[in-house]
């Protein structure tokens, strides 16, 4: 490939415009964004070569455009990108559901061209000043393809994903939208779920909200994604997502039916699943949700005692990005929680830590 087209360049497009321009310099790089403050940005930093207008003719010059805006946006682009590109040139997205997109382009002509994308990457932040190149490394990146795809189409794209350090999964559209319902989507919904009980059963002093820490705030941590995005997934996948949300509200009724039993038996058996299940995945690859870099760490309390420690790590140039007492430690080891932005940075926080004689309770 000699020339690669974006449109949108925020958190994933702008990643993943960085991750090529460090695997692959030779390849020319151009973008079209709405907001020309990201253009600048883009062009000043050396991502891309080019600044391109809104429906830009030369958009004809591409080997393979990504669509990376919302995608009622990104289907807007599909009757240009069917008058404008050459034939060979293959068009993708980095949507989180691909049954919609894949659809449009079908009803746009490019059912060839098009092959369905999606990084199962991110973070807590958005826009291209976000960005990061390493955010797809070791992350699944899906490739959603069909019969009307040519096998030598999909390789070059499974090469270029390779290529970037992100480890590609070629699936049918329908299969992945069905996986990230479970994965990904359900677990939103859930967490969205336990906030509002928490919320709707809470006192007028708020002393739930006051005690929730540790595992609470992790497990429903995506609960603070974007309220927009949310509902527009859940639009778009509505039937995968009906399909896991009965299966997990049958579980969870049986659930039920097991406590008001009183049947300890069959509660110590569904909790050992579900333990040696989660204990079972591989937590070095990056999936749906963003993954966190946490030190917990046993202090005493007295005056400067989390002082001495940032100060401990600020002289070995590690940066920090959260830090905080637990008061509730009720599923959880440690009284300092540390949160950094990389796993290097946790791993040398730990190993300096320990050589000061800090105790490290565990980390994630």
């Amino acid at each position: 490939m000699e020339c690669i087209g974006f449109i949108g360049l925020g958190l994933i497009g702008g990643s993943l415009a960085r991750a090529i321009r460090k695997f692959h310099p030779e390849i020319r790089l151009t973008a079209y964004s709405h907001t020309r403050a990201t253009l600048d940005e883009a062009l000043s930093e050396g991502v891309i070569d080019e600044a391109w207008e809104q429906n830009d003719p030369r958009f004809s010059e591409c080997d393979l455009v990504f669509l990376c805006a919302p995608v009622q946006t990104n289907i807007s682009y599909l009757p240009f990108l069917k008058k404008t590109v050459k034939s060979s040139c293959l068009i993708s997205d980095v949507g989180s559901v691909k049954g919609e997109m894949q659809e449009a382009a079908e009803k746009a002509g490019l059912s060839r061209q098009f092959i369905g994308g999606h990084p199962m990457a991110g973070s807590e932040k958005t826009g291209f000043s976000s960005s990061r190149a390493y955010i797809l490394e070791n992350a699944w990146y899906f490739l959603t393809t069909t019969e009307k795809n040519a096998p030598e189409d999909i390789q070059k794209l499974r090469h270029l994903v390779t290529d970037i350090h992100a480890l590609p999964l070629v699936l049918k559209p329908e299969e992945h939208d069905f996986l990230v319902a479970g994965v990904s989507h359900l677990p939103h919904l859930v967490a969205s779920g336990l906030v509002n009980t928490i919320k709707n059963l809470d006192d007028p002093e708020e002393r739930m909200k006051l005690v929730a820490a540790g595992g609470f705030r992790d497990i429903t941590r995506i609960a603070s994604s974007s309220p927009v995005m949310w509902e527009q997934i859940c639009l778009s996948n509505r039937n995968c997502i009906l399909k896991v949300l009965d299966s997990y509200l049958d579980f969870m009724k049986h659930a039920r039916e097991l406590v008001a039993a009183g049947d300890g038996k069959a509660l110590n058996e569904m909790f050992t699943s579900s333990r040696d299940y989660r204990d079972s995945m591989d937590d070095t690859r990056k999936g749906s949700v963003t993954r966190q870099f946490l030190l917990y760490v046993d202090i005493l309390d007295e005056p400067g005692g989390i002082a001495t420690i940032t100060t401990l790590l600020a002289m070995n140039q590690i940066s920090i990005k959260n830090i905080g007492v637990i008061h509730n430690r009720e599923f959880e080891e440690g009284v300092l929680r540390i949160e950094y932005y990389d796993e290097d940075s946790r791993n040398r926080s730990a190993e300096i830590l320990r050589k000061r004689n800090y105790i490290i309770r565990k980390t994630m």
